[in-house]
């Protein structure tokens, strides 16, 4: 399936219904071509290019039209995130919000990722991004949770030495205010980043595993739009009817007429 379905999923998990997608020039209208406006899962896309790669912060300046003074979630279009409870999980931290939201993962492999600092209490205490030396093992995910003054401190931001406005300059001035918090994904939750060529094979083998242990798929769009009660089964089983006969648009079809 399409990698944008695993972050979208998130979203749906978090009851998100509309959504903005950036991504380059050259792909944005690819992206377009395959989700249309949403609808067919309930919910409604919306579409702007990132001119250069100028850094994640820039994605709530792009936006900031589209969020119109509402708080936000972000995801990156190359996570994947997987865990039982998880709809809860995110249900809890939006619920909770005051500020900005962080989920961390222990990893081993730190100094790949930005990586959060906590002191006996479980406070954030500093943020390092890729750091050389061993800091904390645990890693920022690209999931992030904000309230409506993300596109103001974004604003603040400056470009840093490799020319992006970094998020993890948002994420410093919640944290000065005092009002950044995190969830902590745990043991048994897994969470890849599929940024490299090795990572994704990674990740490709990861799901592949599960999927064929449980007879499940990840982040099948349609069974979790059902589910959430933001669609009709009989309009879906429609719609694939006029699909490739792909293993996955047939998995649609066996997961729908079971539900």
């Amino acid at each position: 399936k399409p990698m944008i379905y695993y972050p979208l999923c998130v979203l749906m998990l978090a009851g998100i219904k509309a959504s903005l997608i950036i991504s380059t020039p050259q792909d944005l209208s690819r992206f377009e071509d395959l989700l249309g406006d949403g609808s067919q899962w309930g919910m409604a896309f919306s579409y702007i290019e990132q001119p250069s790669p100028d850094g994640l912060a820039q994605a709530f300046i792009l936006g900031e039209d589209f969020l119109d003074g509402a708080p936000e979630a972000l995801v990156l279009g190359d996570n994947i995130f997987f865990g039982e409870s998880f709809g809860h999980k995110l249900s809890s931290a939006i619920n909770e919000l005051n500020g900005a939201t962080i989920f961390t993962q222990q990893v081993n492999n730190p100094q790949r990722f930005g990586v959060a600092c906590f002191d006996e209490h479980d406070n954030i205490t500093s943020l390092h991004e890729k750091p050389k030396e061993f800091i904390s093992n645990h890693a920022i995910t690209g999931l992030y949770l904000f309230d409506n003054q993300v596109a103001k401190f974004a604003a603040n931001t400056r470009p840093s030495g490799r020319g992006e406005l970094e998020i993890m300059d948002v994420l410093e001035q919640y944290r000065q205010q005092q009002r950044l918090s995190h969830t902590t994904l745990g043991r048994g939750f897994a969470w890849l980043d599929a940024g490299t060529a090795e990572s994704l094979l990674e990740a490709g083998s990861c799901i592949h595993t599960i999927e064929k242990m449980q007879g499940l798929k990840i982040a099948c769009l349609e069974e979790l739009a059902v589910r959430q009660g933001w669609c009709d089964k009989a309009t879906i089983l429609q719609h694939q009817a006029n699909q490739s006969q792909s293993a996955y648009d047939l998995y649609v079809q066996k997961i729908l007429e079971q539900m």
